[in-house]
């Protein structure tokens, strides 16, 4: 695996990201990971985004995570979760164009907050092919957004979640057309501290499987 750290335009700013490449030859399908919340510390350096970079690149994935604007090096400020749906287009456009990568195979994976920023975009760009959901933190209209896409969706919770209750997932789960998987890790909570391995295996998966 090779990382590469760039920056790319957003409007009138700039953002900062990191690239996994995996180590294969021809164009390779890749998948934007959209970190939790930036005012919470959240960042594309959260532990649990960084593991599933590395586990999408060892199933021959290109990962590409970034800081949303006014986090890191990021351009720009928190803007309530509305403009940095503009921050994953950008991220999108610069995916989509860089060369090596297989623009008919993208996915878009997004954790707590990363979630409820993606899934509006992911459900209407029909770039993404594919979503995956860690501890989403989706408003009401992004889950309705959900039950009216038929794209292969994952979605990963942890029976110890306080902020996103498992079973409020599930309930939300049984009305979303196209959810190939929907997984419960038991001891997990919504930090994922100690169980990174094991979510951003069942993600890559995913990806692995569906591309």
């Amino acid at each position: 695996m090779r990382q590469v750290h760039t920056t790319f335009p957003c409007g009138d700013i700039f953002l900062e990201g990191i690239w996994h490449f995996p180590l294969v030859t021809g164009p390779s399908p890749a998948v934007i990971v959209c970190h939790p919340h930036s005012l919470y510390g959240g960042s594309m350096s959260s532990s649990t985004v960084l593991a599933i970079c590395q586990a999408l690149a060892r199933h021959s994935i290109t990962a590409f995570r970034f800081n949303f604007r006014g986090v890191g090096k990021s351009g720009g400020e928190y803007g309530g979760g509305i403009d940095e749906q503009e921050d994953v287009k950008a991220a999108l456009d610069l995916v989509t164009s860089t060369f090596g990568i297989d623009r008919e195979r993208i996915g878009l994976a997004g954790y707590s907050f990363g979630a409820g920023v993606g899934v509006p975009v992911a459900v209407r760009d029909e770039r993404v092919s594919l979503l995956a959901m860690v501890s989403p933190a989706l408003s009401d209209s992004g889950w309705q957004q959900l039950k009216e896409c038929s794209k292969p969706k994952f979605m990963i919770s942890g029976n110890r979640d306080l902020i996103i209750p498992p079973q409020q997932l599930e309930q939300y789960a049984r009305d979303i057309p196209e959810l190939k998987e929907y997984e419960v890790i038991s001891g997990a909570d919504h930090f994922w501290q100690g169980y990174e391995d094991e979510v951003a295996d069942k993600v890559a998966r995913f990806f692995a499987n569906g591309f």
